[in-house]
């Protein structure tokens, strides 16, 4: 066998690996995206239209229908700027006090492997399903007089966030190298100071992937917002879309509006973050 022949036979190996693994991405991009092009097309088609045999996969007749009746003609606009306000109020507290958090289990030293048992203990109450705390969480806004409001959801949120920020952040200040905080604090700089100036700026990847994932989190909960939340004033998006399946009629057309509308957001905030997120979510993760 020539060198020739070897040559053609390893480049055809690597063209067919390469098509391979492009087929592969093709198959789960569609996979991916099917679903919210369905809903979309869903939200611009009559109610008949929705149920057509065999499928209408492009609207022939498009129309605004169903949001009008989503965010005219009922609240929906509201659910969303409630979800908008407790998701971001979650994100930003949990983002800052597990940031402080994290700087602090993976710089500081503790005594008897103290380190290791809070660290330990702060992801395992992210195991806790939500479920089994809704009945304390219940009594306990009742007592503060907290119920149907926006500020009780943002407690309860953080409080499941707040573990996981923590851990995250945790993993990422541990990849960074300790040497240049210690240069800016022998130049004068405080521990403070060189938390500030030095490690936050480098953990910006980290920050950006930890926020996006309260943020979702925060934006899709459903089972807490359900229980503390009882009118429109503060029920969420997730609690109005859910409200359109009725006894008599499931209003797929509204719920189809609503639900691609409120994926708007969360794209927004991942396309300005892009560039962050990607090596945010590759540092840190496989860490203890």
């Amino acid at each position: 066998m020539t060198a020739t022949t070897i040559r053609t036979r390893s480049r055809s190996r690597e063209m067919f690996v390469r098509l391979t693994a492009y087929l592969a991405i093709l198959v789960a991009l569609i996979l991916t995206l099917f679903p919210v092009y369905w809903i979309a097309a869903n939200s611009f088609k009559f109610d008949i239209d929705i149920f057509a045999v065999p499928p209408e996969w492009v609207p022939r007749n498009p129309t605004l229908k169903h949001y009008d009746e989503a965010f005219i003609q009922r609240p929906f606009l509201r659910y969303a700027l409630n979800s908008l306000l407790v998701a971001v109020g979650t994100t930003i507290i949990s983002v800052g006090f597990g940031t402080m958090a994290g700087y602090a289990l993976a710089r500081f030293s503790y005594p008897w492997q103290w380190r290791k048992q809070i660290s330990f203990w702060i992801l395992s109450t992210r195991m806790m399903p939500p479920i089994v705390s809704i009945i304390p969480l219940y009594l306990f806004f009742n007592y503060f007089e907290m119920l149907n409001t926006k500020s009780a959801l943002i407690v309860a949120y953080t409080a499941f966030n707040l573990p996981f920020a923590t851990w995250m952040m945790k993993s990422y200040f541990q990849d960074l190298p300790v040497e240049l905080e210690e240069a800016a604090m022998v130049d004068g700089d405080t521990r403070w100071g060189a938390f500030l100036h030095v490690a936050l700026p480098l953990a910006r990847p980290g920050l950006a992937a930890t926020a996006i994932f309260c943020l979702i989190i925060s934006w899709n909960e459903f089972l807490l917002s359900l229980i503390i939340t009882l009118t429109e004033q503060s029920q969420t998006l997730p609690i109005g879309i859910a409200g359109r399946v009725t006894q008599y009629k499931t209003h797929w057309g509204e719920i189809s509006a609503a639900g691609f509308m409120a994926c708007v957001p969360i794209v927004i905030f991942a396309f300005m973050v892009q560039k962050h997120l990607v090596r945010g979510l590759s540092l840190g993760a496989v860490k203890g």
